[in-house]
Formats: C-alpha cells, sequence, structure tokens
C-alpha cells in the first residue's frame, strides 16, 4: 500500500480534488435549480446530461489520446470544466445548464480516462489491487466531502460556483507536474450486447437497471431534497449517506461475493436495497429514516455494479473479460441517461416521493429477474468463479480494465497454485 502511495500520491491527490468539484457542482445544481424555479422535469434533463456526456466522451476520449497525447486532452478538458462551472450561475436557464452538464460530463470522463490510464502504467501486477481498491476510496471519499461544501455561507450567490471551479483547476497541478506520458494508448472495444446478453442476460438487465438508480443517486439527490423540502444541512448529510453505505459495504459485499453463489447474493443485496427504497417511501417524514434509507441504497447498489461485472466474468475467457466489461458499462450509461428524465417526471406528477419509488420498483425489478435467471441456469460453483472486482460506478472503462487485469492475474495465480480461494 505505501508503495502505491509513493507512486501515485499526486495523480491521487488530484483525483481526490476532481471528485470534490464534480460531487459539489452536481448538488450544487440541484439546489440552485429548485431555487431558481426550474421545473423538477427540467432539472431531470439537465441531470441526464451529463451522463449523456459521459458516455459519449467513453468513446471518442481514446480516439483523441491517440491523436494529441494525454497531456493536452487531460489540460484542455479541464480547461473546459472550469469556464462551464464558471457560466453556471452566469446563465440560469434549463437549456445552458443542460448544455453545461452534457459538456460537463463529456469532459470529466475524458480526465478520467486519461488519469486512470496513468494509474494503470504506474500499476505492477503486484500492486493492481491496491492501486485500484485506494483510487475507488479516494474517489467516494472526495464525493463525501463535496456535500459538505454545500454548507459554506454564498450570499453572492457565485461563490459556491467558484469553489468548484477552482478545485479543479488546483487539481491539474500535482497530476501534470509529477507525471510522465503513458506508451502508446489502447482500448477495447466493448463486446455487442447481443453476445452480452447471451453471456449473461443477468448482467445486461441487472446493469440497465443500476444505471437508472445511479442516475437518481448522483444527478437527482438533491433535486428530491429541493423538492421534499429539506434544509440545505439536510439535503448534504442525505447526499452524503448514499456514498457512505457505498463506501463502508463494498469490501464486505465484495468478500462474500467470492465465497457464495453470486447470483444468490445478488438477489439477496438487490431485495435489501429495493426493501430500503419502500420503507423511505412510508417513512419519507422521518429524516433519520431518509439517510438510513439512503446509506442502504447505495450500499447496495454500488457493489452490485462489481458484483454483476465479476458473474459475467465467470462464464468468460479470460482474453474475453475487458470486452464484456466495456459492453457492460455502455448498457450502464444508457440506463443512467434515462433514469433521470424518468425519475424527474414522475416526481413532478406525482409528487417528491415517487423518487423513492422509482429506486425500489429498480432494485426490486433486479430482484425478481435474478430469481427468474436461477430457474434458467445453474451458477458456476464458487471455486471455479474469478475474484470481486471493487469498481466505482463513477469509473470509465479504463478503470474497470484494470480491475479486469488485476481479476485475471489474481485467477491465473489461483489456477497455478491448484488451491481453493
Amino acid at each position: 500500500m505505501l508503495q502505491v502511495l509513493r507512486s501515485s500520491w499526486a495523480l491521487l491527490l488530484g483525483m481526490g480534488m476532481l471528485m470534490l468539484g464534480n460531487g459539489l457542482q452536481g448538488s450544487l445544481l440541484g439546489v440552485r435549480g429548485g431555487a431558481a424555479g426550474f421545473s423538477t422535469l427540467s432539472m431531470s434533463i439537465v441531470m441526464s446530461a451529463y451522463f449523456a456526456g459521459f458516455l459519449f466522451a467513453s468513446r471518442v476520449t481514446p480516439g483523441m489520446i491517440r491523436r494529441v497525447g494525454h497531456v493536452r486532452v487531460f489540460a484542455a478538458l479541464g480547461s473546459m470544466i472550469s469556464a462551464v462551472l464558471i457560466l453556471y450561475p452566469a446563465i440560469p436557464h434549463p437549456a445552458m445548464w443542460t448544455l453545461g452538464r452534457l459538456l460537463i460530463g463529456f469532459c470529466f470522463c475524458g480526465v478520467y480516462v486519461t488519469a486512470e490510464s496513468w494509474l494503470n502504467n504506474a500499476s505492477s501486477n503486484e500492486t493492481r489491487g491496491q492501486a485500484l481498491s485506494l483510487y475507488m476510496i479516494v474517489q467516494m471519499i472526495g464525493i463525501i466531502l463535496a456535500q459538505q461544501l454545500l454548507l459554506i455561507p454564498d450570499p453572492s450567490g457565485f461563490l459556491l460556483f467558484v469553489i468548484p471551479s477552482v478545485l479543479v483547476s488546483i487539481a491539474f497541478a500535482p497530476i501534470l507536474l509529477s507525471v510522465s506520458p503513458t506508451p502508446a494508448f489502447s482500448m477495447t472495444k466493448p463486446q455487442s450486447l447481443g453476445g452480452l446478453y447471451r453471456t449473461s442476460p443477468l448482467a445486461v438487465v441487472g446493469m440497465f437497471l443500476l444505471g437508472g438508480v445511479f442516475a437518481c443517486q448522483f444527478g437527482m439527490a438533491s433535486v428530491y431534497g429541493t423538492q421534499a423540502g429539506l434544509t440545505l444541512k439536510q439535503i448534504s448529510y442525505f447526499v452524503s449517506s448514499f456514498y457512505v453505505g457505498a463506501l463502508l459495504l463494498q469490501y464486505p459485499l465484495g468478500w462474500l461475493s467470492d465465497r457464495m453463489d453470486r447470483r444468490r447474493l445478488v438477489t439477496l443485496i438487490a431485495l435489501l436495497g429495493g426493501t430500503a427504497g419502500v420503507v423511505a417511501i412510508f417513512g419519507a417524514q422521518n429524516y433519520m429514516v431518509l439517510l438510513g434509507a439512503a446509506f442502504f441504497i447505495g450500499g447496495c447498489s454500488n457493489p452490485l455494479y462489481s458484483m454483476l461485472i465479476a458473474y459475467t466474468n465467470d462464464y468468460l475467457q479470460p482474453e474475453d473479460m475487458a470486452a464484456a466489461s466495456a459492453g457492460l458499462l455502455f448498457v450502464n450509461g444508457l440506463g443512467a441517461i434515462a433514469g433521470p428524465i424518468v425519475v424527474g417526471w414522475a416526481m413532478q406528477e406525482f409528487g417528491a416521493n415517487a423518487y423513492f419509488v422509482l429506486i425500489a420498483f429498480l432494485m426490486l425489478s433486479l430482484t425478481g429477474y435474478a430469481l427468474y435467471r436461477m430457474t434458467q441456469r445453474r451458477s458456476p460453483q464458487s471455486d471455479d468463479t474469478v475474484s470481486y472486482p471493487a469498481i466505482s460506478p463513477t469509473a470509465t472503462p479504463v478503470a474497470v480494465e484494470l480491475a479486469q487485469e488485476y481479476a485475471i492475474d489474481v485467477a491465473q495465480e489461483h489456477e497455478s497454485q491448484g488451491g481453493k480461494k
């Protein structure tokens, strides 16, 4: 672990500051949009645009890096992020915010792809798993701390938009001054959706449903809090609860995933997340119930993301894992684009509680489909499964390939030793 920190501390520090900026701007727009009188449906379109930009950039950025190099792409996209963050309060209109979120999503994805490729290059076979874990922890902590910045007094109306812009600008300094360009960039093309579905129907359906859940967490949580009448402090802790749950439950559930039938565990975790959503529907007047529900929804949905990738890997040869995971990320992105629009329309038509109705519906739908799939195909024996790769839903295909390389290394080492996990 110390070796990873020595070699990658600047990159991890920079990424932590980037997550502070990104986490703050998402929640801040949800709060300010409500104050500006934007409709819930308009805000849902604004939030959805981020995921559309993110998904598009995951396809486009590799070509940009191959043409002009990591450093130029990193600096150009970072400058664009800072500019858009400053423009938000200057042009308070849903159409302009939608365009801004589209650009922000595109740029953040490009920045993550570049940074994660540096991280991959700096990692050896021995340190890859530790580097990935530290990276995911830094991401989660950055988003959690970002919510506390919402509480900074902002009488002028601009300060809270300036802070993430400054954080993003400063974040590039330690990264660009401490790393060198990576070798020739390449990234695996995703597997076709038809082939992916034939390999693992549960993973494809589950990833699409989880995309909607993640979009509700990352894009619409502050919009819900505003419509539900929560104070700014309450919204801050509410949004944080999703990521605290994700941070604390990711590794315990991942440990279980390597030691029992993954499909059964997917069913149980999805049921727990769906139950938390149902509890929130009927207990929304109690703020502590909302915090507990957010904790368990975040703590269930994030490990499920990694678990479905691991479950798919159980049916693949090592050389096919990266292509399959890239395809699953694409499916998840489609769900994330649709999620905010659906929940925004539902909240506008039926009230704030529709937020948890949709989350509960998505998680319980995953539960039901997992139960159905258990009747269609036997799961592989636990001794024949690959290791659980801990991956954040905010990761790009580069980070997922890094996780897959680690899973393959562990599987090959396990096979060579001929022992059990």
